[in-house]
């Protein structure tokens, strides 16, 4: 059993007091009667202009990162992911989980799940991360096998194994790695001497980057896509 207004508000769509002027207005039902007292409280279902009101719980967002836009929920200068969000999920203290560079593309989850959170970006997790790459040179054998063995970069940091698929033209690549420093990939290639010019995360742990959502664009995961992630941090 909960306050009315509250249970309103919990979605993000609506502040406190517009919760109970929407109620006041008699636009609120409560198990199919219109209910005009923010304080009632009730465990019933809760329509709104005639819409079942969405339930309240953690929120996960799928968003197709475009470049040019910055991982961050607020930045005094810089365009945010946030911005790319209705209103109503803005309010929810919705946050990226991980970082993608400002001109790194692809997939990227919002949640206000803090505690899945954490444990998606746990390094002793060794969560997957897969990336599309162009670099300006070729890929090889070579760049294969000292991607499996775990690049050492030009500040001696050894990165963990990963894997490199060599795609056509030899130019691009699909690389996997398990943990998330900064750059890392980018700072990978450049340490075999072959600039990254174009990078875009293609699948994130049990996440695949839907292949009909446009760049910009975002959608709440399906039911199986939540639970997919929700098992992952249950294991840990």
């Amino acid at each position: 059993m909960e306050r009315l207004d509250k249970r309103l508000a919990a979605t993000g769509r609506w502040s406190r007091k517009e919760a109970r002027d929407l109620i006041r207005a008699g636009r609120v039902q409560v198990a199919g009667q219109v209910c005009r007292r923010p304080e009632e409280k009730t465990g019933d279902e809760v329509w709104v202009d005639g819409q079942p009101l969405e339930p309240g719980g953690p929120v996960y967002i799928m968003l197709h990162k475009p470049a040019g836009v910055v991982s961050a929920t607020e930045d005094a200068r810089e365009a945010t992911v946030l911005s790319l969000l209705p209103e109503h999920y803005r309010r929810r203290g919705l946050f990226p989980v991980g970082r993608l560079d400002k001109d790194t593309e692809g997939l990227l989850l919002l949640t206000d799940d803090g505690p899945l959170a954490h444990w998606l970006l746990s390094p002793r997790h060794h969560v997957d991360k897969v990336y599309e790459l162009t670099v300006d040179g070729v890929l090889n054998q070579e760049d294969g096998e000292a991607v499996a063995q775990g690049i050492v970069l030009a500040d001696g940091y050894r990165c963990l194994p990963g894997r490199l698929e060599v795609l056509q033209p030899a130019s691009r690549g699909r690389i996997t790695i398990h943990e998330g420093k900064y750059h890392q990939v980018k700072r990978m290639m450049a340490a075999r001497g072959k600039p990254v010019t174009y990078l875009k995360r293609v699948a994130f742990g049990p996440l695949t980057l839907d292949p009909a959502l446009p760049l910009g664009a975002w959608r709440p995961l399906t039911p199986d896509e939540a639970a997919a992630l929700r098992a992952w941090g249950a294991e840990g």
